[in-house]
Protein backbone atom coordinates (compact mmCIF):
# COMPACT_ATOMS: atom_id res chain seq x y z
CA UNK A 1 0.00 0.00 0.00
CA UNK A 2 1.75 3.68 -0.92
CA UNK A 3 2.05 5.63 1.54
CA UNK A 4 0.34 9.21 1.48
CA UNK A 5 2.59 11.94 0.53
CA UNK A 6 2.45 14.27 4.03
CA UNK A 7 3.59 10.53 5.35
CA UNK A 8 6.79 10.30 3.34
CA UNK A 9 10.09 11.26 5.15
CA UNK A 10 11.89 13.72 3.15
CA UNK A 11 14.34 11.77 1.68
CA UNK A 12 11.13 9.58 0.26
CA UNK A 13 9.86 13.06 -1.02
CA UNK A 14 12.44 14.23 -2.63
CA UNK A 15 12.90 10.94 -4.42
CA UNK A 16 8.84 10.99 -5.65
CA UNK A 17 9.63 14.71 -6.42
CA UNK A 18 12.78 14.40 -8.78
CA UNK A 19 11.20 11.15 -10.54
CA UNK A 20 7.91 13.22 -10.87
CA UNK A 21 9.51 15.59 -12.76
CA UNK A 22 11.75 13.42 -14.58
CA UNK A 23 8.56 12.15 -15.87
CA UNK A 24 6.87 15.34 -16.85
CA UNK A 25 10.39 16.05 -18.69
CA UNK A 26 10.23 12.79 -20.48
CA UNK A 27 6.55 13.29 -21.58
CA UNK A 28 7.23 16.92 -22.82
CA UNK A 29 10.14 15.47 -24.68
CA UNK A 30 8.15 12.97 -26.41
CA UNK A 31 5.32 15.77 -27.29
CA UNK A 32 7.58 18.06 -28.96
CA UNK A 33 9.73 15.02 -31.00
CA UNK A 34 5.80 14.25 -32.35
CA UNK A 35 5.45 17.80 -33.06
CA UNK A 36 8.70 18.05 -34.86
CA UNK A 37 8.01 15.05 -37.09
CA UNK A 38 4.64 16.09 -37.87
CA UNK A 39 6.11 19.80 -38.75
CA UNK A 40 8.80 17.62 -40.92
CA UNK A 41 6.07 15.34 -42.82
CA UNK A 42 4.26 18.81 -43.45
CA UNK A 43 7.12 20.16 -45.01
CA UNK A 44 8.03 17.44 -46.88
CA UNK A 45 5.06 17.52 -48.05
CA UNK A 46 4.90 21.14 -49.45
CA UNK A 47 8.02 20.87 -51.06
CA UNK A 48 6.80 17.86 -52.72
CA UNK A 49 3.30 19.60 -53.76
CA UNK A 50 4.20 23.25 -54.15
CA UNK A 51 8.10 23.70 -54.38
CA UNK A 52 9.28 21.63 -56.89
CA UNK A 53 12.13 22.80 -59.13
CA UNK A 54 9.62 22.61 -61.77
CA UNK A 55 7.09 24.69 -60.39
CA UNK A 56 9.34 27.21 -59.94
CA UNK A 57 10.43 27.73 -63.37
CA UNK A 58 6.92 27.39 -64.25
CA UNK A 59 6.15 30.33 -62.04
CA UNK A 60 9.49 32.37 -63.14
CA UNK A 61 8.40 31.75 -67.00
CA UNK A 62 4.70 32.57 -66.65
CA UNK A 63 5.69 35.77 -64.40
CA UNK A 64 8.41 36.65 -67.41
CA UNK A 65 5.95 36.52 -69.87
CA UNK A 66 3.62 38.06 -68.09
CA UNK A 67 6.38 41.01 -67.18
CA UNK A 68 7.19 41.59 -70.99
CA UNK A 69 3.61 41.79 -71.94
CA UNK A 70 3.29 44.47 -69.70
CA UNK A 71 6.76 46.20 -70.43
CA UNK A 72 6.30 46.12 -74.44
CA UNK A 73 3.71 49.25 -74.96
CA UNK A 74 6.08 51.25 -72.80
CA UNK A 75 9.12 49.79 -75.02
CA UNK A 76 7.54 50.92 -78.33
CA UNK A 77 6.65 54.13 -77.10
CA UNK A 78 10.41 54.76 -76.55
CA UNK A 79 11.28 53.58 -79.82
CA UNK A 80 9.11 55.72 -81.55
CA UNK A 81 9.43 58.55 -79.95
CA UNK A 82 13.10 58.49 -81.21
CA UNK A 83 11.86 57.53 -84.42
CA UNK A 84 12.24 59.98 -87.54
CA UNK A 85 8.79 60.45 -88.96
CA UNK A 86 9.10 58.68 -92.16
CA UNK A 87 10.03 55.43 -89.40
CA UNK A 88 6.86 55.79 -87.32
CA UNK A 89 4.42 53.93 -90.25
CA UNK A 90 6.57 52.27 -91.63
CA UNK A 91 5.40 48.73 -92.74
CA UNK A 92 6.30 45.81 -91.63
CA UNK A 93 6.88 48.06 -88.41
CA UNK A 94 10.32 47.66 -86.82
CA UNK A 95 11.17 46.93 -82.96
CA UNK A 96 13.77 49.30 -83.41
CA UNK A 97 15.24 52.68 -84.85
CA UNK A 98 17.04 52.42 -87.68
CA UNK A 99 18.30 55.78 -87.60
CA UNK A 100 17.32 57.54 -83.94
CA UNK A 101 17.22 60.70 -83.53
CA UNK A 102 16.38 63.27 -80.79
CA UNK A 103 14.19 65.64 -82.81
CA UNK A 104 11.15 64.67 -81.26
CA UNK A 105 11.87 65.75 -77.96
CA UNK A 106 13.44 68.88 -79.28
CA UNK A 107 10.26 69.46 -81.12
CA UNK A 108 8.01 69.21 -78.61
CA UNK A 109 9.49 71.90 -76.05
CA UNK A 110 10.25 74.46 -79.13
CA UNK A 111 6.14 74.06 -80.62
CA UNK A 112 5.37 73.68 -76.56
CA UNK A 113 4.70 77.08 -76.19
CA UNK A 114 4.17 78.06 -79.56
CA UNK A 115 0.27 76.57 -79.89
CA UNK A 116 -2.95 78.50 -79.52
CA UNK A 117 -2.80 76.50 -76.09
CA UNK A 118 0.82 76.12 -74.04
CA UNK A 119 1.11 72.63 -73.01
CA UNK A 120 2.11 73.87 -69.57
CA UNK A 121 -1.58 74.83 -69.51
CA UNK A 122 -2.97 70.83 -70.36
CA UNK A 123 -0.35 70.10 -67.37
CA UNK A 124 -2.25 72.31 -64.99
CA UNK A 125 -5.25 71.37 -66.17
CA UNK A 126 -4.32 67.69 -65.21
CA UNK A 127 -3.07 68.68 -61.81
CA UNK A 128 -5.98 70.44 -61.15
CA UNK A 129 -8.17 68.26 -61.67
CA UNK A 130 -6.21 65.13 -59.86
CA UNK A 131 -5.78 67.54 -57.08
CA UNK A 132 -9.82 68.48 -56.25
CA UNK A 133 -10.78 65.13 -57.36
CA UNK A 134 -8.47 62.92 -55.24
CA UNK A 135 -9.15 65.46 -52.01
CA UNK A 136 -13.07 65.17 -52.55
CA UNK A 137 -13.10 61.73 -53.32
CA UNK A 138 -11.15 60.53 -50.43
CA UNK A 139 -13.14 63.00 -47.93
CA UNK A 140 -16.59 61.98 -49.93
CA UNK A 141 -15.33 57.94 -49.58
CA UNK A 142 -14.39 57.75 -46.22
CA UNK A 143 -17.64 59.81 -44.59
CA UNK A 144 -20.11 58.09 -46.90
CA UNK A 145 -18.24 54.36 -45.59
CA UNK A 146 -18.59 55.33 -42.18
CA UNK A 147 -21.99 56.24 -42.72
CA UNK A 148 -23.10 53.09 -44.87
CA UNK A 149 -20.63 50.39 -42.35
CA UNK A 150 -20.97 51.62 -39.28
CA UNK A 151 -24.48 53.79 -38.97
CA UNK A 152 -28.17 51.65 -38.47
CA UNK A 153 -30.75 53.81 -40.91
CA UNK A 154 -33.85 52.94 -42.88
CA UNK A 155 -32.83 52.12 -46.37
CA UNK A 156 -28.72 51.43 -45.53
CA UNK A 157 -28.89 47.94 -46.75
CA UNK A 158 -30.37 48.84 -49.90
CA UNK A 159 -28.00 51.54 -50.87
CA UNK A 160 -25.02 49.17 -49.65
CA UNK A 161 -26.47 46.94 -52.26
CA UNK A 162 -26.59 49.84 -54.73
CA UNK A 163 -22.60 50.41 -54.16
CA UNK A 164 -22.26 46.58 -54.66
CA UNK A 165 -24.03 46.89 -58.22
CA UNK A 166 -22.24 49.90 -59.12
CA UNK A 167 -18.78 48.32 -59.74
CA UNK A 168 -20.73 46.13 -62.59
CA UNK A 169 -21.00 48.99 -64.54
CA UNK A 170 -17.76 49.92 -66.64
CA UNK A 171 -17.00 54.10 -66.50
CA UNK A 172 -16.76 54.25 -70.48
CA UNK A 173 -20.36 52.70 -70.34
CA UNK A 174 -21.78 55.66 -67.99
CA UNK A 175 -20.63 58.70 -70.33
CA UNK A 176 -23.62 59.41 -71.73
CA UNK A 177 -25.09 59.55 -68.72
CA UNK A 178 -22.83 61.44 -67.45
CA UNK A 179 -22.82 63.96 -70.42
CA UNK A 180 -26.71 64.38 -69.87
CA UNK A 181 -26.64 65.06 -66.86
CA UNK A 182 -23.77 67.61 -66.94
CA UNK A 183 -25.34 69.40 -69.51
CA UNK A 184 -28.50 69.79 -67.54
CA UNK A 185 -27.01 71.10 -64.89
CA UNK A 186 -24.78 73.32 -67.53
CA UNK A 187 -21.57 72.10 -66.58
CA UNK A 188 -20.91 70.89 -69.97
CA UNK A 189 -17.00 71.94 -71.08
CA UNK A 190 -16.39 73.04 -67.63
CA UNK A 191 -13.83 71.67 -64.89
CA UNK A 192 -16.66 70.41 -62.50
CA UNK A 193 -17.92 67.81 -65.81
CA UNK A 194 -14.52 66.61 -65.02
CA UNK A 195 -14.28 66.45 -61.59
CA UNK A 196 -17.85 65.39 -60.50
CA UNK A 197 -17.74 62.36 -61.93
CA UNK A 198 -14.35 61.24 -60.28
CA UNK A 199 -15.58 62.04 -56.84
CA UNK A 200 -18.74 59.52 -57.01
CA UNK A 201 -16.64 56.82 -58.28
CA UNK A 202 -17.93 53.81 -56.59
CA UNK A 203 -14.93 51.52 -56.40
CA UNK A 204 -13.13 53.56 -53.46
CA UNK A 205 -16.40 54.19 -51.42
CA UNK A 206 -16.45 49.81 -51.87
CA UNK A 207 -12.93 49.80 -50.95
CA UNK A 208 -13.57 51.89 -47.86
CA UNK A 209 -17.20 50.40 -46.51
CA UNK A 210 -15.06 47.17 -46.75
CA UNK A 211 -12.35 47.94 -44.39
CA UNK A 212 -14.50 49.97 -42.11
CA UNK A 213 -16.62 46.78 -41.54
CA UNK A 214 -13.66 45.21 -40.12
CA UNK A 215 -13.39 47.65 -36.68
CA UNK A 216 -15.61 46.42 -34.07
CA UNK A 217 -18.31 47.90 -33.38
CA UNK A 218 -17.32 47.86 -29.77
CA UNK A 219 -14.73 50.12 -30.25
CA UNK A 220 -17.21 53.35 -31.71
CA UNK A 221 -19.30 52.57 -28.62
CA UNK A 222 -17.09 53.37 -26.24
CA UNK A 223 -16.10 55.96 -28.37
CA UNK A 224 -19.82 57.10 -28.06
CA UNK A 225 -20.09 56.64 -24.43
CA UNK A 226 -17.02 58.93 -23.68
CA UNK A 227 -18.41 61.10 -25.18
CA UNK A 228 -17.20 61.57 -28.79
CA UNK A 229 -19.33 62.25 -31.87
CA UNK A 230 -19.09 60.57 -35.16
CA UNK A 231 -16.89 63.30 -36.90
CA UNK A 232 -14.68 62.40 -33.62
CA UNK A 233 -14.80 59.04 -33.97
CA UNK A 234 -14.18 58.97 -37.95
CA UNK A 235 -11.16 61.07 -37.65
CA UNK A 236 -9.08 59.81 -33.99
CA UNK A 237 -10.57 56.10 -35.03
CA UNK A 238 -11.77 55.02 -37.96
CA UNK A 239 -9.38 56.64 -40.62
CA UNK A 240 -5.62 55.58 -38.92
CA UNK A 241 -7.55 52.14 -38.37
CA UNK A 242 -8.37 51.99 -42.57
CA UNK A 243 -5.10 53.46 -43.72
CA UNK A 244 -4.16 50.92 -45.71
CA UNK A 245 -7.58 51.39 -47.75
CA UNK A 246 -7.06 55.11 -47.90
CA UNK A 247 -3.19 54.43 -49.77
CA UNK A 248 -5.02 52.34 -52.25
CA UNK A 249 -8.09 55.16 -53.04
CA UNK A 250 -5.26 57.33 -52.97
CA UNK A 251 -3.10 55.77 -55.32
CA UNK A 252 -5.78 54.69 -57.81
CA UNK A 253 -7.76 58.53 -57.96
CA UNK A 254 -4.54 60.05 -58.69
CA UNK A 255 -2.90 57.55 -61.14
CA UNK A 256 -6.60 57.59 -62.80
CA UNK A 257 -7.60 61.43 -62.67
CA UNK A 258 -3.78 62.24 -63.69
CA UNK A 259 -4.48 60.13 -67.04
CA UNK A 260 -8.00 61.18 -67.87
CA UNK A 261 -8.51 60.92 -71.13
CA UNK A 262 -12.03 59.17 -72.33
CA UNK A 263 -14.07 61.57 -69.94
CA UNK A 264 -11.73 64.38 -71.11
CA UNK A 265 -12.79 63.18 -74.86
CA UNK A 266 -16.40 63.03 -73.74
CA UNK A 267 -17.35 65.41 -71.68
CA UNK A 268 -15.32 68.74 -72.92
CA UNK A 269 -13.36 67.12 -75.64
CA UNK A 270 -11.22 70.34 -74.24
CA UNK A 271 -13.16 72.86 -75.05
CA UNK A 272 -13.41 75.70 -75.13
CA UNK A 273 -10.59 76.28 -77.18
CA UNK A 274 -8.66 73.54 -75.46
CA UNK A 275 -8.78 75.62 -72.34
CA UNK A 276 -10.14 72.30 -70.27
CA UNK A 277 -7.57 70.10 -72.65
CA UNK A 278 -5.54 67.33 -70.10
CA UNK A 279 -2.35 65.70 -70.76
CA UNK A 280 -3.32 62.69 -72.10
CA UNK A 281 -5.76 64.14 -74.76
CA UNK A 282 -3.24 66.56 -75.85
CA UNK A 283 -1.39 63.62 -76.68
CA UNK A 284 -3.88 62.12 -78.85
CA UNK A 285 -4.49 65.13 -80.75
CA UNK A 286 -0.92 65.69 -80.96
CA UNK A 287 -0.37 62.37 -82.48
CA UNK A 288 -3.82 62.22 -84.64
CA UNK A 289 -4.81 65.69 -85.76
CA UNK A 290 -1.11 67.52 -86.51
CA UNK A 291 0.52 65.47 -89.47
CA UNK A 292 4.37 65.16 -89.10
CA UNK A 293 4.26 65.52 -85.63
CA UNK A 294 3.50 61.51 -84.96
CA UNK A 295 7.09 61.05 -83.28
CA UNK A 296 6.28 64.34 -80.99
CA UNK A 297 3.30 62.81 -79.56
CA UNK A 298 5.32 59.51 -79.23
CA UNK A 299 7.45 62.13 -77.13
CA UNK A 300 4.98 63.63 -75.04
CA UNK A 301 4.03 60.09 -74.21
CA UNK A 302 6.99 58.92 -73.05
CA UNK A 303 7.72 62.33 -70.51
CA UNK A 304 3.73 61.02 -69.38
CA UNK A 305 4.32 57.70 -68.78
CA UNK A 306 7.52 59.39 -66.31
CA UNK A 307 5.46 61.72 -64.96
CA UNK A 308 2.81 59.55 -64.06
CA UNK A 309 5.70 56.80 -62.22
CA UNK A 310 6.90 59.61 -60.16
CA UNK A 311 3.69 60.43 -59.01
CA UNK A 312 2.69 57.15 -58.09
CA UNK A 313 6.31 56.14 -56.53
CA UNK A 314 6.46 59.39 -54.35
CA UNK A 315 2.51 58.89 -53.34
CA UNK A 316 3.01 55.41 -52.60
CA UNK A 317 5.97 56.04 -50.26
CA UNK A 318 4.13 58.63 -48.54
CA UNK A 319 1.05 56.79 -47.44
CA UNK A 320 3.23 54.07 -46.50
CA UNK A 321 5.11 56.30 -44.17
CA UNK A 322 1.78 57.25 -42.92
CA UNK A 323 0.53 53.74 -42.21
CA UNK A 324 3.63 52.89 -40.25
CA UNK A 325 3.21 56.40 -38.37
CA UNK A 326 -0.12 55.30 -37.76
Amino acid sequence: MKKRRKDLKPSELAALQAEENAAALEALRKRREKEHKKMMRSKGSNKRVGKSWKNDVGIFLLLTITGLFMIFPIYLAVVNSIKPVQEVFLMPPKLYAMDPTFDNFKDLFKIANNSWVPFSRNIFNSIYVTVVATIFHVLFASTAAFVLSKCKFPGNALLNQIVVIALLFNSTVLYIMQYIVMATLGMINTYSALILPIIATSMGLYLMRQSMTSIPDAMIEAAKVDGAGALTILRKITIPSVMPSITICLFLTITNSFKLFHQNLALTAGAPGNKTQMVALDIYNTFYSRTGFEGVGQAKAVIFFIIVAIIALAQLRFTRGKEVES
